[in-house]
This record gives C-alpha cells, sequence and structure tokens, in this order.
C-alpha cells in the first residue's frame, strides 16, 4: 500500500471537514469532488457562484459533490471582521472595522476564521496564493499550540526501498519555513514532527538531530545550536516522560540511520541508528535533502505539511496537480484530531 493509499484509508475513517477557500482553481474542484466521493472528508469550498461554476466548467465537473460558500456573501463577515480586529488590539497592533472587514474578504483569512472557529477541522490552499498569504493567515488566526511558540513544517519521505533500519517512511524537517532556526526552535521543530509522525502513523517518533559531526567528531561554532537543541530536547522528553526516542548529542546521518555505523560511531545510543524523524539544522539542509533524496532516490516526498499549529493547515504549491491537493486533502484530514 502506498503513502497516499494509507491516508486515504485513515481520513476515511476519520470523517472530518476541511475548508478549500481556492474555489477559483479548476485543479481544487476537481480535488474536491474527488475527496468527496471517495469518502476522504467532508469539503467546502469557498468561492462565488461565478467562480465555482467556471472552475467546474473547465474541470469537466457536472455534479457537485463538495459544498459550497460565498465567503464575500456570508452574514458571519462583519462578525468575523470584528473578532479579528480584537485578536490584533490584543496583539497591540490595533485596526478599524473597515480595515478588518478588507482582511476577513481575503478567502484565505476568512476559511482560516472558520477553522479558528471549529466549523472546520482543518485548511488546505495555496494552489493560486503564495506561501506568505497562507503563513500570515495561519500566524495571525489560527496560532501556534500549547507549548509551541512557532510553526514548522515537515516533508513525508516514502523511501522506495527501507532504510538500512527497516523504516520506509521518514520526516524530515524544517524544509520550508523556518530559515535559520536557533537550538529552541530547533527544539520546536522536534516537538512538532514527533507529534506530526505520532498523528499519522501511530508510531513512536525516533528523532535525531544532524550534523557533519557526530557525538563531538567536529568542533566548529555552527555546531553550538545543534548540539544545545538535541540536549535541550533530551531533557525535555525526560522531564515530561514523552513517548519519544531521542539522542541527547548531534548525529551524522549514518548515525541516525544505519545501526552498524552507529554501533561503532555511538555505542549506547538510544537511538541505535534507527531514526524516523530527522531534524536538520536550518532550510538550506533540509530542503536541500529532501529534493536530492526525491530525485535521486525515487522517494515519495508529501508536504511540505505545516505542523505547531492549533488547527491543521496546509500549503500547496502553486504547480501543484489535482492529484497533490487531493494528496494533501487526505494527509490534512488524518491530522485533524
Amino acid at each position: 500500500m502506498s503513502v497516499i493509499d494509507r491516508f486515504v484509508e485513515q481520513a476515511r475513517a476519520a470523517h472530518k471537514r476541511l475548508v478549500m477557500p481556492e474555489g477559483h482553481d479548476p485543479r481544487v474542484v476537481t480535488a474536491a469532488n474527488r475527496a468527496m466521493k471517495d469518502g476522504v472528508a467532508d469539503i467546502i469550498v469557498l468561492g462565488t457562484e461565478a467562480e465555482i461554476a467556471a472552475s467546474c466548467e473547465k474541470a469537466g465537473i457536472t455534479e457537485r459533490l463538495f459544498k459550497t460558500l460565498d465567503y464575500l456573501a456570508s452574514a458571519e463577515l462583519p462578525a468575523y471582521a470584528a473578532e479579528f480586529a480584537e485578536m490584533r488590539a490584543a496583539k497591540g497592533k490595533p485596526m478599524t472595522q473597515e480595515d478588518a472587514v478588507k482582511k476577513m474578504s481575503d478567502r484565505i483569512f476568512y476559511g482560516a476564521m472558520m477553522s479558528r472557529k471549529n466549523l472546520v477541522d482543518g485548511l488546505v490552499a495555496g494552489s493560486i496564493a503564495s506561501t506568505g498569504d497562507m503563513l500570515r493567515a495561519a500566524f495571525m488566526i489560527i496560532g501556534t499550540q500549547p507549548g509551541i511558540k512557532a510553526a514548522s513544517s515537515a516533508f513525508i519521505m516514502g523511501l522506495k526501498e527501507p532504510a538500512p533500519n527497516g523504516e520506509d517512511i521518514l520526516l524530515f524537517a524544517d524544509c520550508a519555513v523556518t530559515p535559520d532556526p536557533d537550538a529552541k526552535g530547533l527544539v520546536d521543530i522536534a516537538l512538532g514532527t514527533a507529534q506530526t509522525y505520532r498523528t499519522l502513523f501511530g508510531k513512536q517518533p525516533k528523532v535525531a538531530f544532524l550534523s557533519f559531526s557526530t557525538y563531538g567528531s567536529a568542533d566548529q561554532d555552527n555546531l553550538v545550536k545543534i548540539r544545545e537543541a538535541a540536549k535541550m530536547f533530551a531533557d525535555k522528553v525526560k522531564a515530561e516522560n514523552l513517548d519519544i526516542i531521542c539522542d541527547e548529542n548531534e548525529l551524522q546521518a549514518d548515525a541516525a540511520l544505519v545501526p552498524a555505523v552507529a554501533a561503532q560511531k555511538t555505542k549506547g545510543s538510544p537511538l541505535a541508528g534507527g531514526a524516523n524523524v530527522l531534524i536538520f539544522p536550518d532550510l538550506n539542509a533540509g530542503n536541500i535533502c529532501y529534493k536530492m533524496v526525491q530525485r535521486l532516490a525515487g522517494a515519495d516526498a508529501f508536504g511540505p505539511v505545516i505542523q505547531g499549529l492549533a488547527k491543521p493547515l496546509n500549503d500547496l504549491s502553486r504547480g501543484c496537480s489535482a492529484d497533490d491537493i487531493y494528496g494533501t486533502l487526505a494527509v490534512t484530514a488524518c491530522q485533524c484530531k
């Protein structure tokens, strides 16, 4: 069974409701109709009737299975705007009701408010909106989970052949959101990714902080934050009795993934080469690595999955296909609690 097939199966059992704000995109309505037909989720597509009719015509859809909502004509728009203005004022950034209405007339922000108010379980967009637009809506309206200060992202890597430790699915983080996290930021990324792994796969996360050094084998200034993060994370796991396996030291990729190498380099390591969650020191390393594994090893790469938010919100690539959107809908439904 493929990775996406696993998610589709889980999503069917979850019975979640998702909002898709970009009803003016034929790819979105195609994915929405397929998701409804397959029972992946209950889908609400935002857009005017003219927008959605035009999208359905371009997509060849003659029977709409998804629900629609004209957010611009919604009776809830003034109330959403007033709530948004209160939220911004509480952050020390007051705004007029007129400006708040203008902001809530943005389809991404409107969809995020629906999520905040528990009218839907999650949101999928970004086939037209930029990542910046998506993240602003996420941070300003949905916010982060308790105990996590910053959201991050992970890529789900479905390997064609299992890694030497037997794992056929790995999570890589952060590959899309945080350019250069400090030690505390890396800890937040690790916490978010461990939770994503457990939520999506129902298995114990085994977390490794990656480096070009293993257990102090190199000594450079840029290793300090990785070592601090690994130690802070291990201390937190122990203090809070979290069901996570980790190492309190930095690891090279082979020591994280190859038990025979770990036995030589990291004797006594709790991970022992068994990592399934890989935390990269910065966005450069994470993004480069996921693309190389995808393109050279033929791995399936799904994401970025945004994590650490109070409610699931996932960003699409603007070059995505309807199949990509369908897969993201299934993943998002599985993230919902």
